[in-house]
């Protein structure tokens, strides 16, 4: 009996029991579902958080200082947050740094007038390499540059939301708007970044230069945070290092402060989504687990109903190998044929969660709208091929008991 013929057969005793066959699969299309669905949610979460940090730029270094860390460490000597001096001393003594800005958000909202028109606004005091490390693109006009942060001038850059809520319908170059009773001139406005998360935020910002923000609106010569990009992507390990050793002599070594990387980070929030994926995929596991063990019990009683035609086979010539194959396949045609529809069903699901999110969330993971979802050819062939493995793995039983039958005592049998 050829692969061809079992095939047939096994799909020949799928129809005639068609009941039990669905209620046989039904496991096996469960966990399929299960692990699709599990597989499309953190993929969509995987791949959002990568274009999030592509849209901050490339091989950044992210330098910042956090207060309770110090408390946390009973730390005596206190700082209260990074500053220019720094900066400066980053820039001075770090000669594997390639370019560097510091920005200053303000915490307090804000809102931008320009004649009759409002609207809420964040403001970021930065630096013209800024511009460079953030992958920003000026669309109209100029972004900020050095004789700006020198003279402390009034001028900034709008987001692209800024711009189309302010200035519909005129050129906003050269233009004054009012920053809670400070007029500033419109200088440049930015390409717009998106509609998601942090992209969105940039969107409806207010660029300024950080020395204007530090004496116009805060008052002190403070910086939230810096970023830096190192001259070669290799160095920037002891690029880090370079950092971490100047802010350590400058403060004593006082704790608090944190350089980073965003490979690091990336790496951090991958490892925290493939801990979540392997708490999903043991669920979706015991669900086939459970189908394998109902595809087993099947094909045993297959086994007994068909004991007088696996002996007439057996009086005619079929070999223990015939059988052996032919009732592998039957049951590996069963979890096949389940994993097939726990894809299509899986994937169907997917889709719609992703589809229904949108309707009825305001704001899903990461800003977007909705919950992201994404479903690699890797999982279907992967979800596909286990699901055929725990047929064969299951079925392997049954099917050597009925190889081992003896011939005589299977046609004596009632």
């Amino acid at each position: 009996m050829t692969l061809l013929h079992s095939l047939l057969s096994a799909l020949t005793n799928l129809r005639v029991n068609k009941l039990r066959s669905i209620l046989t699969m039904l496991g096996v299309i469960i966990g399929v579902s299960a692990v699709i669905v599990m597989v499309s949610l953190v993929e969509g979460a995987r791949s959002k958080v990568v274009a999030e940090f592509e849209r901050l730029g490339s091989h950044l270094i992210i330098i910042a200082y956090d207060p309770s860390r110090q408390e946390q460490r009973g730390a005596t000597r206190r700082i209260d947050s990074l500053t220019m001096d720094d900066v400066r001393a980053i820039r001075e003594r770090c000669d594997l740094i390639d370019r560097l800005s510091a920005e200053m958000p303000v915490p307090s909202g804000f809102q931008a007038r320009y004649r009759d028109r409002e609207f809420d606004v964040s403001l970021n005091g930065i630096e013209p390499a800024y511009q460079r490390l953030r992958n920003l693109t000026v669309a109209e006009g100029r972004f900020i540059a050095d004789e700006d942060l020198r003279d402390w001038k009034k001028v900034c850059v709008l987001g692209a939301r800024v711009r189309k809520e302010l200035f519909p319908n005129e050129n906003p170059i050269g233009q004054d708007i009012e920053i809670r009773g400070v007029s500033v001139t419109v200088v440049g406005v930015l390409q717009s970044k998106g509609t998601a998360g942090i992209a969105e935020q940039e969107d409806k910002s207010i660029l300024l230069p950080i020395t204007s923000i530090q004496k116009r609106f805060v008052g002190r010569e403070v910086v939230g945070i810096v970023w830096a990009q190192p001259k070669a992507s290799a160095s920037i390990d002891a690029a880090m290092d370079q950092v971490w050793e100047t802010l350590m002599r400058r403060h004593d070594n006082a704790p608090g402060f944190r350089v980073d990387s965003q490979q690091n980070i990336l790496g951090a929030v991958s490892r925290v989504l493939n801990i979540f994926g392997l708490v999903l995929g043991g669920v979706a596991g015991l669900a086939l687990l459970v189908g394998g063990i109902g595809i087993m019990n099947i094909m045993l009683v297959s086994v007994t109903e068909r004991t007088r035609e696996i002996g007439l086979r057996k009086a005619v010539g079929a070999r223990r190998r015939d059988i052996l194959v032919q009732f592998l396949i039957e049951s590996a045609t069963l979890s096949g044929v389940g994993g097939l529809l726990g894809i299509a069903i899986g994937a169907g699901l997917a889709f719609a969660i992703g589809a229904i999110s949108k309707q009825v969330m305001s704001g899903g993971m990461m800003g977007d709208p909705g919950i992201p979802t994404h479903l690699p050819v890797w999982s279907i062939l992967g979800a596909f091929a286990f699901s055929a493995f725990v047929g064969v793995f299951f079925g392997m039983w049954p099917a050597v008991r009925a190889a081992r039958l003896d011939p005589i005592e299977a046609l004596r049998h009632e």
